[in-house]
C-alpha cells in the first residue's frame, strides 16, 4: 500500500487517522499539536514535521482542518503542500471550506500538476471513530474512482456529488439541514417540557414516526442528559453557516432560516461556542426559562 500522509489530527482528524492505519495504510501525520502527533504515532504512524514534509514524502495527501484560511496555508503557504508535492500527487482535503476556496486551491494545484478531490465528511466524532461518516467529494471522476478504497475505510457513505468545490456545496447544505433540525428538536422538546409532559417520553413516542431522524437520534439524548461534550462545536456550525451565508451571497439565493439559525447560535458563542452543537437547546431552554431533564 502507498503510504499516506494525514495532516490535521483534531476532534475528527484523530480517529479518521487511526481507522486509515487499522486498514493497514502506512501513515506519514503531521499537526501543529504535538500532543496529537504523538498520540497517532503510538498507534502506528510515523511523524512528520511539516506540511511540506509531509508532501515530499507521501503521494496522497489528507488535510482535515477547521477552516478555509488553515486550508490555504497548509496548501499554499510557504511551507505549504504545494512546495514539495510531486505532479501526479493528490490532495484530498476532508475540511468544510468555502467552495469558492475549493475551487481555487484546486486551480493552482492544477498548474503544478498535482491533482485535487475536497471531500467534507458528515457525522461527528462518534462517526468519525467507527468509520461510517458520510463523505460528500468534489473532483473528477477517475480520481475519485481510483482513491474510493481509501475513502471507504473513513465513510460508509461515499458520493461523488460534482467537479471541486461540489463537495462542500454538499456538506453546506448538509449543515442548513442538520442545524434546522437540531432547532426543531430543541424547540419541540422544550415544548413539551414547559406544558409538563415528560420530554424522554416525547422523543420516545415520535422517533419512530416522521418526525425521527439521524439528527434527533444523535442528540435528543445529548440534551435530556445535559451532555454537551463536543462531538462537532456550536463554533464550528457557525463557521460553517457563515460558508452558507457567504456562498448565498455570492449566488443571489435566499437563505432565512440559515439567518435565523445563525443569530441563535451566535448568541450562545460567548458562552457555549465550545459545546456541541446539540446545546441550540439551551437558547430555547432560556426563553422559556426550563432546562430538559429525563
Amino acid at each position: 500500500m502507498k503510504k499516506i500522509g494525514f495532516i490535521g489530527l483534531g476532534i475528527m482528524g484523530k480517529p479518521m487517522s487511526k481507522n486509515l492505519l487499522k486498514a493497514g495504510y502506512p501513515l506519514l501525520v503531521y499537526d501543529i499539536v504535538p500532543a496529537a502527533v504523538e498520540e497517532v504515532a503510538g498507534a502506528g504512524a510515523e511523524k512528520g514535521t511539516s506540511a511540506k514534509d509531509v508532501a515530499a514524502k507521501t503521494d496522497v495527501i489528507i488535510t482535515m482542518l477547521p477552516n478555509s484560511p488553515h486550508v490555504q496555508e497548509v496548501v499554499l503557504g510557504k511551507d505549504g503542500i504545494i512546495q514539495t508535492a510531486r505532479p501526479g500527487a493528490i490532495v484530498i482535503d476532508m475540511s468544510s471550506i468555502s467552495p469558492l476556496v475549493s475551487r481555487e486551491i484546486g486551480a493552482k494545484l492544477a498548474e503544478k500538476g498535482i491533482r485535487m478531490l475536497d471531500a467534507p465528511v458528515s457525522g461527528g466524532e462518534p462517526k468519525a471513530i467507527d468509520g461510517t461518516l458520510s463523505i460528500m467529494v468534489g473532483g473528477s471522476k477517475a480520481d475519485f474512482d481510483e482513491f474510493l478504497p481509501l475513502m471507504k475505510t473513513m465513510g460508509a457513505s461515499v458520493v461523488l456529488c460534482g467537479e471541486i468545490g461540489a463537495g462542500n456545496v454538499t456538506k453546506l447544505a448538509n449543515q442548513i439541514v442538520v442545524a434546522a433540525n437540531i432547532a426543531a428538536v430543541s424547540e419541540a422538546l422544550v415544548l413539551a417540557a414547559k406544558a409538563g409532559v415528560n420530554p424522554d417520553l416525547v422523543y420516545q413516542a415520535i422517533r419512530g414516526g416522521l418526525a425521527g431522524s439521524t439528527v434527533m437520534d444523535a442528540k435528543a439524548p445529548m440534551m435530556l442528559d445535559r451532555n454537551f461534550k463536543p462531538g462537532f462545536r456550536i463554533n464550528l456550525h457557525i463557521k460553517d453557516l457563515n460558508n452558507v451565508l457567504d456562498t448565498a451571497r455570492g449566488i443571489d439565493v435566499a437563505t432565512p432560516l440559515t439567518d435565523e439559525l445563525m443569530a441563535m447560535m451566535q448568541s450562545l458563542k460567548e458562552e457555549f461556542g465550545d459545546a456541541d452543537h446539540s446545546a441550540l437547546v439551551r437558547y430555547y431552554e432560556r426563553i422559556a426559562g426550563i432546562e430538559l431533564h429525563r
